[in-house]
């Protein structure tokens, strides 16, 4: 059974950090993407970042500042924020697809095959 689980999620002070793992069981590692989208209110899905053996990516909004790493061993990818902003606040959700989606950018949730339940990141000014 597939199964994507988030956590690390939580209140922060602007400046702050947070590292959210997505720990992603019932897959073969190597033969899939794992990307990170946020969703606040009021506003589309953006993707953050996107994760494989063919490439990773990270967000033009948040690069520098956010870092994406993948443990294989324990089937875990992990969005590690920085500086965090207020306009960083929202929903925070892994979603798995084929390998080869992060080549590209891995930015379309259309891409993506499995969702987490999402995990809320509030940034307080």
């Amino acid at each position: 059974q597939v199964q994507l689980v988030e956590s690390g999620g939580g209140l922060v002070q602007a400046g702050g950090s947070l590292r959210l793992s997505c720990a992603a069981a019932g897959f073969t590692f190597d033969n899939i993407a794992i990307g990170w989208f946020r969703q606040a209110p009021g506003r589309e899905r953006e993707g953050v970042s996107c994760i494989s053996v063919a490439a990773t990516h990270v967000a033009d909004s948040v690069k520098g500042r956010f870092t994406v790493s993948k443990d294989d061993a324990k089937n875990t990818v992990y969005l590690q924020m920085n500086s965090l902003k207020f306009e960083d606040t929202a929903v925070y959700s892994c979603a798995v697809g084929p390998r080869n989606v992060c080549v590209y950018g891995g930015r379309s949730a259309g891409d993506f095959n499995y969702w987490g339940q999402g995990t809320q990141v509030t940034v307080s000014s």
